[in-house]
């Protein structure tokens, strides 16, 4: 194994040596064939016969085949959460191994659908049985598939945010997109293995099946973890403010859901106090992180983000939510409120103008019980 790893460096490194040569070089290139097409055209045939060399480049060193690599790390990858979950079960294996290709295939593919509505179909007929077993394996496959698709979409979004920010990379894209369009479909054709690759790893992508899996969890009664999951997820919160719209606005309609279900799962906790405790610092996390984004979330590339009706039964949430917390953590989630509503000039939603009033009277009533000398006496 160790042999086959050092094996596969060389190859990698030559490949990114001969990438940073060549963008460089397209760029300086660039700037001489922009009044001549035929300059223009010959960059972009060179262009298309250095992609087309890094295409074979895996197949004439069999240790850089990627595709062989990706496989074996899926593999191990799979057993490892497969045991995690649902080992000792075939249909549980088989729930697992559908909803893991769902975030492999692309969603423009004919499969795609296939795969997620047998999903779908397996996980409703466990949950027709009425077996404790198959609610419980339900259970554990779904929370592992949340974990593992909310991990992926957090990856994908680091890796925009930076791809975004690296003028290389950037010049790069540009020339593969130049190229696609120089040469037609018959090099769409023969690179459409990587770009399918590329489409499944897209955040879209992946925030649409984490809304699909968190509706799931809600409607067969085991959403807590996915609302603890969420709660905790401050870095993609914090990623979200930056994101495409039509990104954000799947994030949206996934913290609607779980602040939602996040209010349902408060009440049921305060028969214990323990309990009760652990979900006030969840519901504290939850706004914490996610206020922020419910503030200046565009509406999306066409249509809002949630209805009117939405947003108020939502707001109303919020506003229990915030009733619920201690003096000092209501300061804490109201401040940070005020802050990013009043510095988005394009959206007035949340409008958590009462929660403020109240906490401030709340603050002001404290305020004259501990130092009033009427009081006092």
């Amino acid at each position: 194994m160790e042999k086959l790893s050092s094996a596969a460096v060389v190859p990698q490194l030559l490949r990114n040596i001969i990438i940073a040569v060549v963008v460089f070089a397209d760029e300086s290139l660039l700037q001489f064939s922009g009044n001549s097409k035929l300059l223009e055209k010959l960059r972009l045939f060179l262009v298309a016969c250095f992609l087309f060399f890094l295409r074979s480049l895996p197949s004439v060193v069999p240790f850089a085949n990627p595709t062989t690599t990706r496989g074996f790390k899926f593999t191990a990858e799979k057993k490892l959460e497969i045991s995690d979950c649902a080992s000792e079960s075939g249909i549980g294996r088989a729930i697992w191994q559908l909803l893991s290709t769902m975030n492999e295939i692309p969603v423009n593919s004919r499969k795609y659908e296939v795969v997620r509505s047998l999903a779908e179909r397996l996980i409703d007929e466990n949950h027709g049985e009425n077996s404790t077993a198959l609610f419980d394996l339900n259970r554990r496959v779904l929370n592992a598939s949340f974990r593992r698709t909310l991990s992926r979409l957090e990856a994908a979004v680091e890796r925009n945010r930076k791809d975004t920010g690296e003028p290389v990379r950037r010049g790069l894209n540009r020339v593969v997109r130049a190229a696609v369009r120089a040469v037609g479909d018959g090099f769409a054709g023969w690179g459409g293995e990587e770009a399918a690759d590329q489409s499944a790893e897209t955040a879209e992508k992946l925030a649409a099946e984490l809304l699909w899996l968190a509706e799931k969890m809600a409607e067969y009664g085991f959403v807590d973890e996915a609302v603890e999951k969420w709660a905790s997820a401050s870095n993609m919160a914090w990623l979200a403010l930056w994101s495409e719209p039509r990104l954000q606005c799947s994030m949206v309609q996934i913290s609607a859901l779980l602040f939602k279900e996040a209010k349902d799962i408060g009440k049921r906790g305060e028969e214990e106090e323990e309990e009760g405790e652990k979900w006030r610092e969840i519901k504290k996390k939850m706004l914490t992180s996610w206020i922020p984004l419910l503030c200046r979330a565009s509406n999306g590339a066409e249509k809002p983000v949630l209805r009117s009706g939405e947003r108020a039964e939502l707001e109303k949430v919020l506003e229990q939510m915030i009733s619920e917390l201690k003096e000092e953590e209501q300061e804490d989630v109201l401040s940070l409120w005020l802050h990013h509503y009043t510095s988005c000039a394009s959206s007035d939603w949340p409008d958590l103008n009462g929660s403020y009033v109240r906490w401030c009277d709340s603050s002001r009533q404290l305020l004259r019980l501990h130092c009033d000398p009427k009081n006092k006496a």
